[in-house]
């Protein structure tokens, strides 16, 4: 008997992976969490049914997430995470030596625990000691800091159901008050493709625009997202994403990628037609 994993990206469109194998499942007190085994994508993390990462393709979303950012302001000691209690986040910027402290908030310890166990790769450097892991609400953490980061990234969830806070005006408006005078939010803002995904990403970006001086959309190809085509949120109170881009200074990091180059890095902000049409559409508003 075969085994297929099958999420649905739209209504009327669904993308299905075939199971070698179940590694682990619960109900925690959050969310449904899955871990299985894949002969394609290798271990699959799902929350409540959506594919969150697999191994042979999260180093597109966490290099995008993380590098990005890391490329443009120079002097980013301090880091909060929110969400991304797989580990991928924090084991990026956990290669940068100039990072002093990173705050992991992560509202459900059971993802935690079952990457640690099932997908160490990811969760590699989650002991690293400049981390420091929160079990909190992500609203409430970050009420009670003020200007003390120089980046923040937000890896949350879809905006919908438990991560459906991370989305609003006002947690912007406490992410901006978290920032140093300088400081960078990036945040992943979903597919731009299908139209719930799509109306979900502009009432995103329209309220970061409302928050920040500066705010950008740019883009990566990551096969088991929805419609293989994810879009992030650059927002900054004085960098600009390419205009600020120190590329020989990250060059001389050495430090090895398999998705970003700084020249990649300047084409993700370059963006499609109808993209560009969407975004222009909320920014006026």
């Amino acid at each position: 008997m075969e085994l297929w994993f099958s999420e649905f990206h739209a209504p009327d469109v669904q993308h299905s992976l075939r199971v070698n194998r179940q590694l682990f499942s619960m109900q925690s007190n959050f969310q449904r969490i899955d871990i299985f085994e894949t002969p394609e994508f290798g271990r699959v993390l799902a929350l409540d049914g959506n594919v969150q990462l697999t191994e042979r393709d999260e180093f597109i979303y966490d290099e995008m997430i993380t590098h990005v950012p890391m490329a443009v302001h120079p002097n980013i000691h301090d880091v909060l995470v929110i969400g991304a209690g797989d580990g991928g986040v924090v084991k990026e910027l956990a290669r940068y030596e100039t990072i002093r402290r990173i705050d992991l908030v992560e509202m459900d310890p059971e993802v935690v625990k079952a990457c640690r166990a099932y997908l160490p790769e990811n969760a590699s450097r989650l002991d690293d000691a400049r981390v420091h892991i929160y079990y909190d609400n992500a609203l409430r953490f970050i009420r009670r800091a003020a200007e003390q980061y120089d980046l923040i990234i937000v890896d949350s969830t879809d905006p919908f159901g438990p991560s459906e806070g991370y989305f609003t005006r006002e947690f912007y408006g406490i992410c901006y008050n978290a920032l140093r005078e300088d400081g960078i939010m990036v945040n992943q803002q979903g597919s731009p493709f299908y139209k719930h995904d799509a109306e979900a990403m502009q009432r995103s970006h329209q309220r970061i625009a409302q928050t920040f001086p500066v705010c950008r959309v740019y883009q990566a190809h990551i096969p088991t997202y929805a419609a293989g085509y994810w879009l992030f949120g650059f927002a900054s109170k004085k960098y600009h994403p390419v205009d600020d881009l120190d590329a020989e200074a990250w060059k001389k990091l050495n430090l090895q990628t398999k998705y970003y180059t700084t020249k990649l890095h300047k084409g993700a902000f370059y963006l499609p037609a109808f993209l560009e049409r969407m975004l222009e559409e909320v920014e006026t508003k």
